[in-house]
């Protein structure tokens, strides 16, 4: 906190307006030089929050990046800006006015709702954390719109506000936490919490969460952006028992059907790799038919079908050969192909990518894809490119 008040200083702004390329390889010689002229504490706090800055434009771009205020925490535990962008689009079309952003951290999702219009209470009880939430607030001009309280969320009063959002703590001293009930808070604090919104709740959990822990009352969505699997949050007040899996940019959403799992059928044509979010809510069967494919293995959540049917929902490849797990083979494949850019991709294998490579050594001016997987309990490679309007992820 102390830095943090620093940097908010005149002093400290106008310190980190001069170092905020810092490339930091340079860091040392930057330090040195400041030093001559400013406090060494201020001139560490400068180069630290300017760090923190170029790694948080991959989460909240350049613009905001270079106003805003992180904790080393912050930047790798906050919401992506997208993904908040659109939970807070989600809440107002929900005709939220006014929500209690219990756990915000540095504020990305306060600062999300507060764009949307939403009145927002923050309240985190990391001194470093609130005193972030706070500066960024007004840093962006939202002040006006986000309080920022430094309690524990289980002590906070809520009922003046009409919706709450959620996100416990899911990292301990040892990593990632698993186990729903040793969040902190705990998801079932949290579900009490939610189901005393008068009108919507969110509470952001790992992707990973089991689906017999999702309440009965709550819908789960799982979001994904760009391809990579971000978050799952349970929904209070909209639909419950529904399961959705959104991708971003997008949106796109696909809506559970509750239908029976796939046929496993021989390999056709293509192949289609369901986005992650698909696979985490179980969506796979739905991906399947819309496609007129079945799975390759009854394990394992590729899809194939005879038939290019493009889908926001996952990549196509086009399969051009398939071989028993044999690397031998495979090498003389690429050889005889000139592959030199070799994409691995493995589903139900314990062959790590790197290590294929290696053993492989692809060469020469062409490219393709390889999948190591099972095709009906079979260890199996098959070897293809993306299919024509399939970008590959």
């Amino acid at each position: 906190m102390n830095d943090l008040d620093a940097l908010l200083t005149p002093a400290g702004r106008a310190l980190l307006d001069e170092v905020r390329d810092t490339d930091p390889a340079q860091e040392l010689a930057v330090a040195t030089r400041l030093r001559r002229t400013h406090p060494a504490d201020l001139v560490s706090a400068a180069l630290g929050q300017a760090r923190l800055r170029q790694r948080a434009v991959a989460k909240f771009g350049a613009a905001d990046a270079g106003r805003m205020f992180f904790t080393p925490n912050g930047v790798e535990q906050s919401t992506r800006a997208s993904v908040a962008a659109y939970r807070a689009a989600r809440f107002a079309e929900l005709g939220v006015t006014s929500v209690a952003d219990l756990c915000c951290g540095i504020g990305g999702d306060a600062i999300a709702l507060a764009r949307r219009g939403i009145r927002v209470l923050a309240v985190d009880r990391d001194p470093a954390a609130a005193a972030a939430a706070r500066a960024n607030a007004g840093a962006l001009g939202l002040g006006d719109l986000i309080e920022v309280r430094e309690a524990d969320v289980t002590e906070v009063a809520t009922d003046g506000y009409d919706a709450v959002f959620v996100d416990p703590a899911r990292r301990g001293g040892r990593g990632r936490i698993f186990d729903p009930e040793a969040y902190s808070p705990p998801l079932s604090w949290a579900v009490a919490a939610a189901r005393t919104a008068p009108r919507a709740a969110a509470l952001k959990v790992a992707p990973g969460i089991p689906h017999e822990a999702v309440p009965a009352d709550a819908e789960a969505e799982f979001l994904s952006d760009g391809g990579d699997v971000k978050e799952a949050v349970l929904w209070f007040g909209t639909a419950p028992g529904a399961v959705r899996a959104t991708l971003l940019p997008g949106p796109r959403t696909l809506l559970s059907r509750a239908l029976p799992d796939p046929e496993v059928r021989p390999p056709g044509r293509y192949l289609y790799e369901p986005d992650g979010a698909v696979v985490r809510a179980h969506l796979v069967a739905e991906v399947a038919e819309e496609v007129g494919g079945g799975l390759l293995d009854a394990t394992i959540a590729y899809v194939t079908a005879d038939t290019l049917r493009p889908t926001p929902y996952a990549t196509a490849y086009e399969i051009t050969d398939l071989l028993p797990f044999n690397v031998k083979k495979l090498k003389a494949l690429l050889r005889e192909r000139g592959v030199g850019v070799l994409t691995v991709k493995k589903r139900g294998s314990a062959v790590e990518p790197e290590e294929l490579r290696r053993k492989v050594k692809p060469q020469g001016p062409n490219s393709a894809t390889v999948f190591l997987t099972r095709v009906a309990g079979a260890p199996t490679m098959l070897v293809g490119h993306p299919a024509p309007d399939a970008p590959a992820r």
